[in-house]
């Protein structure tokens, strides 16, 4: 008999590697769609942040939907919300069709409050992390396969065809993910309120409460805004970093982000087994943050003197550190959190982390335009991302209230 924590794993992997291709795949599509916009390159920014502003929306408010239909039926809506805002992103409607980013992005957002959820039941606790860490290895393996199959097929099919096909994926995997409807265990009382409660504030200002479960919430949440910042640049921007050097293709601009997000998937999983025996998972996080931010100041390097060697090595180091820190991070977080409120104090954590994902592009964009280009933008991000390692590594953890 299958152990329950395999097909959880299996299930929650299967949909965020679909959801991570499908979302993933719109910043490497950045330059044709922004092109056909009439918008210059960095615009693709602002898809990024207005699909960030819909993870936003989902964890903020998304609790009560949880709550009523269960962990698996709500990222099958999900699923189809993303379908839907692909379809409407894909249309010549100018403006009106950024409306599709955010219904991207509210679709993406079900997956680490559904996940956790899940996977907390299930999962052996002495592998908690390492279980965790595969799951959210479907992030960078979904934007591995973006970069290696979305810019080859544009060129053979034309990006109309490849956004079909990319729906087409997301509705089949919302087919496929009813087998697993088992693992919605048992849910709470129906909550029929629960669409209102998408568009009250009230239902944020008890989602953020929730972080006050655990001394260690508040700097765990402030890491991980902190690598969401800097990790929202990196997906959004590092193919147009590089398909503006002169000479390159945006087949070779796919490959580097295939590099970067498949080192990602791998780090994820090897920083989730080693973590699981460090123990300290917010000093973990406090060194990986340093190195990431080593990591990022050199591709910026690589991609200047137009080395492309050095700039796949550099593109793999950044994606198994300053990509990789998810797993970990959303682990560390189901660890503290009170049983009841598990997939309440993920999505609050989320919540701060993904505003920070909105913030990044935005404040990408006028460093990119007033303050020397790409690379400069690069390195403010990863300046702050190593500041907040420096405070983790400095302040002492805090004792859990008795």
């Amino acid at each position: 008999m299958v152990p329950a924590w395999v097909s959880a794993l299996a299930g929650t992997l299967l949909v965020q590697t679909v959801c991570a291709f499908a979302s993933i795949s719109v910043p490497v599509l950045g330059p044709p769609l922004m092109e056909r916009a009439g918008l210059p390159p960095e615009s693709i920014g602002l898809v990024s942040a207005l699909s960030a502003g819909g993870i936003c929306w989902f964890l903020a408010t998304g609790g009560a939907m949880l709550g009523h239909f269960g962990p698996i039926r709500t990222l099958q809506m999900g699923l189809a919300c993303m379908a839907l805002g692909l379809l409407v992103l894909s249309q010549p409607l100018g403006l009106l069709g950024l409306l599709g980013a955010l219904a991207i992005g509210f679709g993406n957002g079900p997956n680490t409050p559904a996940g956790s959820q899940i996977l907390i039941r299930t999962a052996p606790p002495a592998h908690r992390t390492l279980i965790f860490s595969i799951k959210q290895a479907g992030v960078p393996l979904g934007g591995a396969l973006a970069g290696l199959i979305v810019a080859p097929l544009v060129s053979s099919q034309g990006l109309s065809v490849t956004l079909g096909i990319l729906i087409g994926t997301l509705l089949l995997c919302c087919v496929l993910v009813e087998g697993f409807r088992a693992l919605d265990g048992e849910k709470g009382p129906p909550q029929p309120g629960w669409a209102l409660a998408l568009f009250q504030p009230q239902a944020v200002i008890a989602g953020v409460r929730t972080l006050r479960a655990h001394p260690s919430l508040p700097m765990l949440t402030a890491v991980g805004a902190s690598f969401s910042l800097m990790q929202a640049c990196l997906t959004a921007f590092t193919a147009t970093f590089v398909y503006s050097r002169p000479g390159t293709s945006l087949e070779e601009a796919g490959r580097v982000m295939a590099v970067m997000l498949g080192a990602s998937m791998l780090g994820r999983i090897l920083l989730g087994w080693a973590a699981d025996r460090m123990g300290n998972a917010l000093r973990h996080l406090g060194v990986q943050a340093l190195v990431s931010a080593a990591a990022v100041t050199l591709m910026v390097f690589a991609t200047t003197v137009q080395s492309p060697g050095l700039l796949y090595v550099s593109a793999a180091l950044v994606g198994a550190t300053a990509i990789g820190w998810n797993g970990v991070h959303i682990a560390e977080l189901a660890r503290v959190a009170p049983p009841h409120l598990v997939s309440g104090v993920t999505s609050a954590s989320s919540l701060f982390a993904f505003a920070a994902s909105v913030c990044g592009p935005l404040l990408f964009i006028p460093l990119v335009r007033l303050g020397g280009g790409f690379g400069a933008a690069f390195h403010v991000m990863a300046a702050q991302l190593a500041c907040l390692g420096l405070v983790c590594l400095i302040v002492k953890p805090p004792a859990a209230r008795a």
